[in-house]
């Protein structure tokens, strides 16, 4: 087949998906290794359909890339559009920026410490084929392996795969793996004023459902996160977990919304008991040496980060408990020196 022909399958493929934009954030950056971003916008590069097919790929800067990065990303990707946030907007913030600026159909989010399968935006705009369908959200899992990654896959927030090939119902999304129909989502917009780090998008799953819309998940639009960047990075990371399992429980408890019916990712750890913790973590160490058996030479050795990450979310969260803003205080006031 010649290019030309390769060329026209393409744009007779395209035709039979609706108008998309992307959008990518940078605040994440302020942790993340800038390296990710490099890789993530290269990563979308390769998507099928292609992203100079999108009505604009936006990348909402919060001032956290430097010059000369931005001027070589405009350069190499003239696809980009890089829109300056005000200063100080947060991670949900800027997302829903995106979602005002935006002018496809379906808009589509795509995080700067991500890299995604060269199928999934593909995947996941066919899955909107169904008009009644609003929301789709993909599968996340955390990358990485050795004694730390083989730890991360197991005990950070994203499950593994599930290894389902069909589109489901589900009860939650993230937010790097999630596409919506544009207008449903400025009339049922994330809320941002919420007193939560990164735990917005499960307030907002619970609303939804409550009201009735039904959200779908789509297994084969893949994606990996990258683990918590050094240390600091983890020690902070799961501190803030325990941080914001506090403020999901109190805030769904304000909102008078049903605290027991939220997905097991996001359940109170402190009092979900023994035997759902050992469940959630077979049922990740099965999936995990199956995707790769390798992970069976680190797992021992991953135990003592295991142990710790778990310790250090029981301790973000009892702190919360009697100082309910200080590790975010605390953790913002350091964020700049990381």
């Amino acid at each position: 087949m010649t290019v030309s022909a390769n060329q026209n399958l393409q744009q007779n493929s395209s035709r039979n998906l609706p108008s998309f934009s992307i959008v990518v954030e940078t605040e994440n950056l302020a942790t993340a290794d800038l390296q990710g971003l490099l890789d993530a916008i290269d990563c979308l590069e390769h998507q099928d359909p292609p992203p100079s097919q999108a009505n604009e790929i936006l990348l909402i800067d919060s001032g956290d890339i430097p010059p000369p990065v931005k001027q070589s990303l405009q350069t190499q990707y003239p696809w980009l559009t890089i829109h300056q946030a005000p200063p100080g907007i947060t991670y949900y913030g800027a997302k829903m920026l995106g979602a005002e600026i935006a002018t496809g159909d379906i808009l589509v989010y795509y995080d700067s410490d991500c890299i995604y399968e060269p199928t999934w935006l593909r995947t996941i705009l066919q899955s909107f084929a169904n008009p009644e369908i609003c929301i789709v959200a993909g599968e996340t899992r955390t990358r990485g392996i050795g004694l730390y990654g083989t730890a991360m896959a197991l005990a950070y927030i994203f499950p593994q795969y599930s290894g389902q090939t069909q589109l489901q119902t589900g009860s939650q999304y993230y937010l790097n793996n999630v596409a919506f129909r544009r207008e449903f989502l400025l009339e049922n917009p994330i809320p941002t004023e919420l007193p939560l780090y990164r735990g917005n998008c499960v307030i907002h799953a619970k609303q939804l459902t409550c009201d009735g819309i039904t959200i779908w998940r789509q297994p084969q639009a893949r994606a990996t996160h990258a683990p918590p960047n050094g240390w600091t990075h983890f020690y902070w990371r799961f501190l803030l977990i325990g941080y914001d399992y506090y403020w999901q429980k109190r805030v769904l408890k304000e909102l008078s919304l049903d605290v027991q019916s939220i997905g097991q990712e996001a359940k109170d750890p402190t009092e979900s008991g023994i035997s759902g913790k050992l469940k959630v973590l077979d049922d990740r160490v099965g999936k995990l040496i199956r995707s790769n058996p390798l992970h069976l030479l680190f797992m021992p050795f991953s135990i003592p980060v295991i142990f710790v990450s778990t310790m250090l979310i029981l301790i973000g969260y009892r702190i919360t408990k009697r100082h309910p803003h200080r590790l975010l205080k605390r953790f913002e006031s350091l964020e700049q020196s990381f």
